[in-house]
């Protein structure tokens, strides 16, 4: 049995797309995995099962919510040694890491539009772009940046959904607990 965490994407945003977490767990139950808990509202679950394939957890855990709730959630499953690493490489010094945004790509974007994004910029906003994360700071806050998770995903033609610090941290530390325990 294996750990992982799901991240949905665009969920529970501004009344759009509703899913209750308690709801989320039982369905994610209903589906075969096991020992599922979740984080705040913005989508984030852990939990584990015998599936290795991260595209088949992926498929399965999208199929469930929009036979369940009727639309469409993007879904991005890691195991916790992958967000670890994601977490670990960010480039920022730690002052400015721990206020940053971890805005994880579905995909890995072409060079040349990370090229091309890469040469845009705006004052009190810093980035920098991998082939898992794009590492995000603002010394204005999240809310009135230029940047922000769909603007990297319409420049870089893929599908991306942000956590902030805190919840890299939690989760983190939420998938190693769950692998100990069970």
């Amino acid at each position: 049995m294996k750990t992982y965490i799901a991240l949905l994407r665009g969920i529970n945003v501004g009344g759009h797309k509703k899913i209750p977490m308690a709801e989320l767990r039982e369905l994610l139950l209903k589906e075969g995995l096991e020992h599922v808990q979740t984080y705040i509202q913005s989508g984030n679950a852990v939990f584990q099962s015998l599936e290795e394939n991260l595209e088949k957890l992926e498929l399965k855990i999208h199929n469930a919510i929009k036979t369940h709730f009727g639309f469409e959630v993007p879904v991005l499953v890691k195991t916790p040694e992958g967000l670890q690493q994601i977490f670990d490489e960010c480039l920022f010094p730690e002052e400015k890491k721990v206020n940053s945004y971890f805005i994880v790509l579905y995909t890995v974007s072409d060079k040349n539009l990370v090229e091309g994004v890469s040469q845009i910029s705006y004052p009190n906003e810093e980035f920098i772009i991998t082939e898992h994360c794009i590492y995000f700071y603002c010394s204005v806050g999240y809310g009135n940046t230029k940047f922000n998770s769909n603007f990297f995903e319409r420049k870089l033609k893929t599908t991306a959904t942000a956590r902030n610090y805190k919840t890299m941290v939690k989760l983190i530390a939420m998938s190693l607990v769950n692998k100990k325990d069970h």
